[in-house]
């Protein structure tokens, strides 16, 4: 025992295995860190069980990474799984809040390498804080583990066994043209004619009136007939002709982070704003989500609509949505802050619970001169669009999420990818559930 004491005394870890009654706390938990290295090193690769993915921080002391536990715990055993950038002096601390912090642990003479360190704490939040790095580079953690009792109490989602090659985690819900209206129940509820022109799909009876509770009573222009959602965007003009878009319209509902096996389905009546109708040429271009832009013929990736396309072509825009949702409200002021942009490819702990990323692909028969053509909010570069959820079955999204999404395939509306026949389909083909 007293050879033990000395050498927690000297600052290295005690060797051990949790009580066998706690459990690994941390995995899959949102996290945050004080900074990045870059896009591939975010705070969520320490926490995601891939001992193939890190944390790493930028090149200066001190530096920090937390993960949120989702409620009290009692702390029994922390390992952290050094890469070759290890902390020398670092402490292990708690909060309740993620503002006071207690120490349970610290040394001056960190190794790197694996470190066990049995620990008697509590509290919501766990972190490392490093104040001198045990070399040139920064702080790096290929895996930071948190045991213990209490928590959130759920269990993290496992990475699927399936050995299909995953190249896509999505599924189509393919809308057609319902009708052009001045309304946008989200930003001008109960205030018909408020707003510029709208082009809507999806739910036939949106207008500026529309609840959840009326777009559910409403009927769809989808494929499936579960998706009584509202989907609406500006109106496309070339000159002072309206452009309808024609055939379904291609909504995918896909994968924002990187595990993608993580991501739930909508709750019901969620509604946001994707974009901007006063975004500037640099603001839709470097918006957080991936941005297509405008293409057409063998144009692509433009910010503003194309000025001119080849004859018989049409105008598509692809603009992505935000996909970390806060798991408490279905709207907020600005019908945005709800809603966030994964961060190096985890939600942050601001907004815990990865959503279906919207990607709208929007289809415009217009080609030729198209020096004149607009969007009823301005530029192309105004493109924004509104989303309100009102799948009338949320066992039937959620199956379509599970197959499809977490499941890593392609799929269309019923859940079904023509290139892994073998896995079958989410729903029957009258896109009920089997």
């Amino acid at each position: 025992m007293a050879s033990v004491v000395a050498l927690v005394a000297a600052g290295l870890a005690m060797i051990g295995t949790a009580a066998a009654a706690d459990a690994l706390l941390s995995e899959g938990r949102p996290a945050t860190a004080s900074s990045t290295e870059g896009a591939g090193y975010a705070a969520g690769a320490a926490f995601d069980g891939n001992n193939g993915t890190r944390w790493a921080s930028a090149f200066s002391d001190p530096q920090w990474i937390q993960v949120d536990l989702g409620a009290t715990a009692t702390i029994s055993q922390v390992i952290l799984n050094w890469e070759g950038a290890y902390g020398k002096s670092f402490k292990i601390q708690t909060s309740a809040n993620a503002g006071t912090w207690t120490d349970i642990y610290s040394t001056t003479t960190g190794t790197g390498g694996v470190q066990t360190l049995n620990v008697t704490g509590s509290g919501r939040y766990v972190r490392m804080y490093g104040t001198v790095r045990g070399t040139g580079y920064g702080y790096s953690l290929w895996e930071f583990k948190v045991y213990g009792t209490g928590g959130s109490g759920s269990t993290p989602v496992p990475s699927p066994t399936f050995t299909d090659e995953v190249t896509h985690h999505e599924f189509q819900a393919n809308c057609s043209f319902t009708q052009n209206r001045p309304d946008d129940p989200i930003v001008y509820p109960g205030l018909p004619g408020a707003s510029h022109m709208h082009t809507f799909v999806g739910n036939t009876t949106t207008n500026a009136n529309s609840t959840a509770a009326s777009l559910l009573a409403g009927s769809t222009s989808c494929t499936n007939p579960h998706d009584r959602s509202a989907y609406w965007f500006p109106s496309f003009y070339k000159g002072n002709d309206l452009i309808q878009p024609t055939g379904n319209q291609v909504i995918y509902y896909k994968s924002g982070i990187l595990e993608y096996w993580r991501v739930r389905s909508f709750p019901q009546g969620l509604r946001f704003v994707v974009g901007s109708p006063t975004a500037t040429l640099a603001e839709f271009r470097d918006s957080p989500g991936a941005v297509e832009g405008f293409e057409c013929g063998d144009i692509s990736k433009q910010w503003d609509i194309p000025t001119n396309c080849p004859a018989g072509s049409q105008v598509n825009v692809r603009y992505q949505a935000p996909s970390c949702w806060d798991g408490v409200n279905l709207d907020s002021a600005n019908h945005k802050s709800h809603m966030a942009y994964p961060v190096g490819g985890y939600c942050p702990a601001t907004h815990p619970v990865p959503v279906p990323m919207l990607e709208f692909k929007i289809a415009f028969p217009a080609s030729g001169d198209l020096s004149q053509a607009r969007l009823s909010s301005g530029r192309g570069y105004t493109w924004h669009y509104d989303f309100f959820n009102a799948w009338d079955n949320t066992a039937i999204l959620q199956a379509l999420v599970t197959h499809c999404i977490n499941g890593g395939l392609q799929c269309d509306p019923r859940g079904y990818d023509q290139y892994k026949p073998h896995r079958g389909a989410a729903l029957t083909p009258n896109f009920e559930l089997p």
